[in-house]
C-alpha cells in the first residue's frame, strides 16, 4: 500500500471520528435542553425571554443553578410551626381587603421566612432564594417573584394596580403550599381552596 494512499485513509477516519464526535455532542446538548425543560417548566421559557431568546444562554444559566441548588435537602416543618405559618397567610388575605399592598409585602416576607425555615438560602439574598426554589419548585415560583416586584416597589408608583396584585397573592399561594407541606389531607385541601377561593371574592375598600 502506498504512502499517499495510506495518508488518505488516515485523514478519512479522522473526517469520520470528527463528525460522530460532533453529532455525540449535539445529542447529548439536545437531551440537556429538554431535560431542563421539563424540569423547569414555565421557568424555562421564561429564562430564554430574558435572554431574548438565546436557549443555550438560557440553558447555561438553569444548568448553573441546578449545579449549586439541586442537592439541597428541604427540612421539614413542626406542625405548630406549619399551622403559624397558615395563620399568616390567611391573616394577610384577609388584611388585602383594607391594605392590598401591605398583604403582598407580607406575603412576601412570609414566603422568604417560610422558605429560610425548610432549608433554603436566607431571604435576604432574594435572588440566591428565588434560584434555589426554582430548581426545587420551579413550577410555583414564579408567584413568589410577582408579589416580590410589587412589594420592592416604591409605594404610589402606578405601575401596579389591585387585580394585579390580588393575582399576585393568588399565584404565590400555590408555592406557599408547596413550602408550608407535607401533603395534607383531603379535608384541609378543601379548606385550603375554599380559603383560595373566598380571596378571589374579596371587596377591596375604595374598589
Amino acid at each position: 500500500m502506498s504512502t499517499g494512499l495510506i495518508i488518505a485513509l488516515i485523514v478519512i477516519v479522522a473526517a469520520v471520528l470528527v463528525v460522530a464526535a460532533v453529532l455525540t455532542l449535539r445529542g447529548r446538548g439536545s437531551q440537556h435542553g429538554r431535560g431542563l425543560k421539563r424540569r423547569f417548566g414555565p421557568e424555562y421559557d421564561r429564562a430564554v425571554a430574558r435572554h431574548d431568546g438565546d436557549e443555550k444562554a438560557a440553558e447555561r444559566e438553569l444548568a448553573e443553578r441546578v449545579e449549586r441548588h439541586g442537592s439541597l435537602r428541604e427540612q421539614p416543618l413542626e406542625p405548630a410551626e406549619r399551622q403559624r405559618y397558615e395563620d399568616r397567610w390567611t391573616a394577610a388575605q384577609e388584611r388585602f381587603v383594607d391594605s392590598p399592598r401591605e398583604a403582598v409585602a407580607e406575603a412576601d416576607q412570609l414566603l422568604a421566612e417560610l422558605a429560610k425555615a425548610r432549608g433554603f438560602p436566607d431571604g435576604g439574598h432574594y435572588e440566591e432564594q428565588f434560584d434555589a426554589l426554582s430548581v426545587h419548585h420551579a413550577h410555583h415560583v414564579h408567584g413568589y417573584r410577582r408579589v416580590h416586584v410589587v412589594a420592592s416597589a416604591p409605594a404610589g408608583d402606578g405601575r401596579t394596580d389591585t387585580e394585579d396584585m390580588r393575582a399576585a397573592m393568588v399565584e404565590a399561594r400555590a408555592l406557599f403550599e408547596d413550602l408550608v407541606g407535607p401533603a395534607r389531607s383531603r379535608e384541609e385541601s378543601g379548606r385550603s381552596r375554599r380559603q383560595s377561593g373566598a380571596f378571589n371574592r374579596l371587596h377591596v375598600k375604595g374598589s
